[in-house]
């Protein structure tokens, strides 16, 4: 499901102040990864490394500032870019385990990260997760790396933007209902830039209905 061999950049969820890229475009996971530019600061957000990264990067107003892992298996490439551009990871200051296994300084956070706000969307042992979102209130843009996405496994019927299979019965409604975002970013997946909230106003409310039809889809995938 993750690409390994070669990459290909395909810049996706390019914006005023952001862009992402998938580093492998082919691979079912669909591993995406985002920069923000935020008050004359960038941030990489769970990246996946590529030739073409920092051209990506260097078209955005400011110098990066860190990465940030926002999953905690989502250590992805963030040492390496971060060791590349002399900044360090930034992990949340709640978020175990994931920091000792990063090869560069790490630095913690807590409700707010250099204007953006952060949002702890999952910290349980049942099913093991810890997941922060990121939020840019004045640009209207949501980061949520894994319990939300675009790729094909996280979408059932008609929805532009899914809640995670795992998640689908236990849905994020109170770190992520009742916000308004212009636009969703997603961790895996293209983001949704059109009737965003709507979308994800949808994806959460229908999580739990649509959840036999999504895993019925899975199911049916794997055995063909």
């Amino acid at each position: 499901m993750k690409g390994s061999d070669g990459t290909d950049l395909q810049e996706i969820d390019e914006f005023d102040g952001g862009v992402g890229w998938l580093a492998y475009p082919a691979e079912s996971m669909r591993r995406a990864s985002h920069a923000l530019s935020v008050d004359g600061e960038i941030w990489v957000l769970d990246p996946v490394d590529a030739p073409g990264v920092d051209e990506l990067l260097a078209d955005l107003e400011g110098d990066v500032a860190g990465t940030v892992v926002c999953l905690d298996r989502h250590g992805r490439d963030a040492a390496a870019v971060a060791r590349r551009h002399d900044v360090p990871v930034h992990v949340p200051d709640w978020m175990t385990g994931v920091a000792s296994e990063l090869d560069a300084p790490v630095e913690r956070f807590g409700s707010e990260l250099g204007g953006l706000t952060a949002i702890r969307v999952r910290d349980s042992s049942i099913p093991p997760w810890q997941e922060v979102a990121l939020a840019d209130e004045d640009r209207g843009t949501l980061y949520v790396p894994e319990a939300l996405g675009t790729g094909s496994y996280f979408l059932a019927n008609d929805e532009r933007l899914g809640v995670h299979p795992m998640l689908r019965l236990i849905p994020p409604r109170r770190a992520l209902g009742g916000r308004s975002p212009e636009r969703v970013l997603v961790g895996h997946g293209a983001g949704v830039h059109e009737r965003a909230s709507e979308a994800l106003e949808t994806a959460l409310r229908r999580s739990r209905g649509n959840a036999p039809r999504l895993y019925l889809g899975t199911i049916a995938s794997l055995i063909r």
